[in-house]
């Protein structure tokens, strides 16, 4: 599903490469945890899947296509297969709470009553639709996340990318997200979770790639995968 082969990401030449001979493999149906400190290259990897940045060397499939190869006539029809949950959400401030999850599905043509159902859908999975009328600056920031998820989620993608998904939420919407992405990931979506909460991966054990250095180790931090007390 997401393969990297000797990725190297140079943003600049004679800068330091944000992410240096990555090697990974992430399995169709898998959910896992993207890890590491702050400017270890996890966003940048995550860029990378979506086609938003091309590997410097190496190479980078996803869903069978090698994105340093892909036309930029090609790149809309692979993110039509990838959501993605960004860190700032990125909902756009002056359209509804149901214009913005429909955005998607209304780019790639769907008609209107099938945009209607495959949002009331996702909006009632979300507990939201109650507030589709509602613009996005009017939510609490639990209830602007949980847009932004819908709206990765409503086209039903191959993959899911979420950057930072729970950051700055309390614990009880921090189980709220993880459950409607564990239940994307049980339909059937491959999950790639870009996380520092500690708490978070030794509560629910999934497999971790941790970055050090724009360098995949060998095994995360033992502080990271030892099971809480």
């Amino acid at each position: 599903m997401i393969e990297a082969y000797h990725v190297t990401k140079t943003y600049e030449r004679g800068d330091l490469p944000a992410l240096h001979d990555i090697n990974l493999k992430i399995a169709k149906g898998e959910f896992v945890f993207l890890s590491g400190p702050s400017g270890a290259g996890k966003s940048t990897l995550l860029k990378l899947v979506f086609a938003a940045e091309q590997p410097t060397t190496g190479q980078m499939l996803v869903h069978g296509k090698n994105i340093g190869k892909l036309r930029s006539g090609q790149v809309p029809y692979l993110r039509r297969e990838i959501g993605v949950v960004f860190q700032d959400f990125k909902l756009i401030p002056t359209r509804t709470v149901h214009e913005n999850v429909a955005y998607t599905l209304r780019v790639i043509g769907l008609g209107e009553s099938e945009v209607r159902r495959r949002v009331q859908r996702m909006l009632k999975e979300v507990g939201l639709v109650h507030k589709q009328h509602v613009l996005p600056p009017k939510l609490s920031g639990g209830e602007q996340q949980r847009v932004a998820i819908a709206r990765a989620l409503v086209n039903d993608p191959a993959i899911l990318l979420a950057d930072e998904p729970t950051g700055n939420l309390d614990h009880d919407l921090t189980a709220e997200v993880m459950q409607l992405l564990e239940n994307a990931n049980a339909r059937g979506t491959t999950c790639v979770v870009a996380t520092h909460d500690i708490a978070l991966m030794q509560r629910y054990r999934k497999r971790i790639i941790y970055l050090a250095e724009g360098r995949v180790l060998d095994a995360p931090p033992d502080h990271i995968s030892q099971r809480p007390g």
